[in-house]
């Protein structure tokens, strides 16, 4: 048995791996990015994996593998599944053959994501069994018993790690993979297509599972009922791990129910917890869905016994719990005096980082042609979801809505139509464009908008870690594919107006996008330049201290973090500097150059 220090996302990969798993499908999102590039880093040789264009189309593709009888895994953010969610609700009916574990990691805080959104509800919505890891060793272990449940009820399974649970590391034993029967293969049968009959009989079937596996959850091996005294604590997940550190920390003895399938929930055992106590506090991220349903069991079977938690202002209803916040409030729960609680030095607040667009970004020069080929025009700037969400930011200011993937090419059609005196234009990362774009460009011909389009091409999914896309010629198997031209893409659905742009030649973009301003009806630009991540430019560039005026004029309209000021003079710091020059073209005193 080998012993390996693994973060989370790479201890349900090889879980996953031991598992038997072989599709492996996903779209990359913080913070479950890690898991797919794990098993395809680790893979033994025998299991397909690929990122896919969207969610949806990652989890259809994981079904059809379900269907033959192998195990399969799709992995995503909790936002994704909102984008998955319709063959979800189907495949519920459908069900599936082999075991078949959709992954999807919520964000609380949240740290990198739109929303909070909690995908316990999912489960409970779409009648689906949840797992909720608590650490990465039981993420590990945890991942093939969602395998088997899947299995045993020929169910999809969710399996919801959070940010804390995939971020965190610990040493984990691997042990021996498991071995599996050999697949069966698909074989027709008319319970693979869904019709309204079918469907009804199945959602009897459904409800019936419910409460089977409810009992069966009931003496799972990760849920448990530790402790004694007639005060008790419920939780689930990383909050489990910071309860039980709280109580060490305070010394203190209550009984603690562990939950970790929180739907079906298991009935059984949390009675079994609240026939012994007289009052208890939950402790959970997100949403009060374990108090919920301990209220739920409270008044079901006539129990007096307070519940206390989201629902009663005893932990926060928004944000990330932490150890310090939870022993407060186990503190205040179990009335133990501040005198009792172990002392911990005051620590100075960390000082505040804005996110902002890396130094050399070509987003940045793209957003600035935008804003210097319109200034004077009343125009209005729809964002999308990436890298170039950070746009938003002073002293750009070039992102006036964002609300989902894609949505920024359909919020300015609509803002174009509620408002057709000013000029909307629409910015969508490559990657984006693929996943959830080309729905909206089809929309804007179909319905004669007009709109600029611009998609800020970096050849690659830059804000979860880049990772391919079908622009960029190549698969996650390591495959060469064909590159699909986002350019010859675009002009397919219609668009007359399409033009491609390198965004550091700053003249011919400001130019470039006054033309497409002018052009009645849909009209695209594409701004072509790699991530720096990818490409790094040459040569750096410094301030000539002769030639400058301080005028600012660079840190004013740029705000690149490698211009910064140093003994009232601006200097370029050369550890930020990657040569991409817009700095140069925008000083009005040639004061920046190259630097041999």
């Amino acid at each position: 048995m080998a012993q390996e220090l693994l973060m989370g996302n790479q201890a349900i990969a090889m879980g996953a791996i031991r598992a038997g798993v072989r599709i492996v499908t996903g779209y990359p999102g913080t913070p479950s990015t890690e898991i797919l590039e794990t098993i395809a880093a680790r893979n033994p040789g025998h299991i397909y994996v690929e990122w896919s264009v969207n969610e949806k189309a990652a989890l259809e593709v994981a079904a059809g593998a379900a269907y033959t009888g192998v195990r399969s895994m799709v992995t995503m953010k909790q936002v994704g599944l909102n984008v998955a969610s319709d063959p979800l609700m189907s495949l519920v009916y459908i069900g599936v053959k082999g075991g078949m574990v959709i992954v999807v990691a919520d964000d609380p805080g949240p740290i990198s994501s739109q929303t909070e959104q909690d995908t316990r509800h999912f489960a409970i919505f779409a009648k689906l069994p949840v797992f909720d890891p608590s650490s990465p060793e039981e993420a590990y272990l945890m991942i093939e018993d969602a395998f088997a449940y899947s299995e045993k009820h020929n169910t999809p399974v969710l399996f919801r790690p959070t940010t804390r649970v995939c971020h965190g590391s610990a040493s984990i034993n691997l042990e021996d993979n498991i071995a599996l029967k050999k697949p069966e293969g698909f074989v027709k049968d008319p319970k693979w297509s869904i019709f309204p009959r079918l469907s009804y009989q199945n959602h009897l079937l459904i409800e019936a599972r419910q409460p089977v596996l409810a009992e069966d959850f009931s003496s799972y091996r990760f849920n448990s009922i530790l402790g004694s005294g007639k005060k008790g604590i419920a939780t689930g997940g990383i909050s489990y791990a910071y309860t039980k550190e709280a109580l060490t920390m305070l010394s203190a003895e209550c009984r603690l129910l562990k939950v970790s399938t929180p739907h079906p929930f298991p009935e059984k055992l949390a009675l079994e917890f609240l026939q012994a106590v007289d009052e208890v506090l939950v402790v959970e991220e997100l949403d009060p869905v374990i108090e919920k349903e301990l209220i739920f069991l409270c008044g079901k079977h006539h129990l007096n016994v307070k519940i206390n938690g989201k629902l009663t202002h005893h932990i926060q209803n928004a944000g990330e719990n932490t150890v310090e916040s939870v022993s407060q409030a186990v503190a205040e729960f179990m009335s133990i005096t501040a005198m009792a609680r172990e002392e911990h030095p005051v620590l100075p607040e960390l000082p505040v980082r804005p996110p902002v667009l890396c130094a050399g970004c070509p987003h940045r020069a793209s957003f600035y042609a935008v804003k210097k080929a319109m200034r004077g025009r009343r125009s209005i700037f729809s964002g999308d979801i990436g890298c170039y969400t950070l746009g938003n930011a002073s002293p750009l200011n070039m992102v006036d809505t964002c609300l989902c993937m894609g949505a920024g090419i359909t919020i300015a059609q609509g803002l174009e139509r509620a408002e057709p005196g000013v000029k909307h234009f629409a910015f969508v990362g490559d990657s984006t464009f693929f996943h959830s774009g080309i729905t909206g460009v089809i929309n804007a011909v179909y319905n004669e908008t007009d709109i600029v389009l611009v998609v800020l091409d970096n050849s690659t999914t830059a804000m979860t870690g880049h990772q391919p896309h079908p622009g960029t010629g190549r698969t996650m198997m390591g495959n060469i594919a064909e590159k699909i031209s986002i350019s010859d893409v675009i002009t397919a659905l219609g668009v007359k107006y399409v033009t491609t742009c390198n965004p550091f030649d700053l003249e011919k973009a400001v130019k470039t996008v006054k033309e497409a301003a002018e052009h009645e009806g849909i009209a695209a630009i594409i701004f072509e330049a790699p991530c720096i991540a990818i490409t790094k430019p040459s040569p750096l560039y410094a301030v000539d201290e002769d030639k400058c005026t301080d005028c600012r004029i660079c840190i004013k309209e740029l705000g690149c973090p490698a211009l910064i000021t140093a003994d009232d003079k601006v200097f370029i710091e050369p550890a930020l500097c990657y040569g991409c020059s817009i700095c140069a073209q925008v000083c009005p005193f040639d004061a920046i150059g190259g630097v041999d």
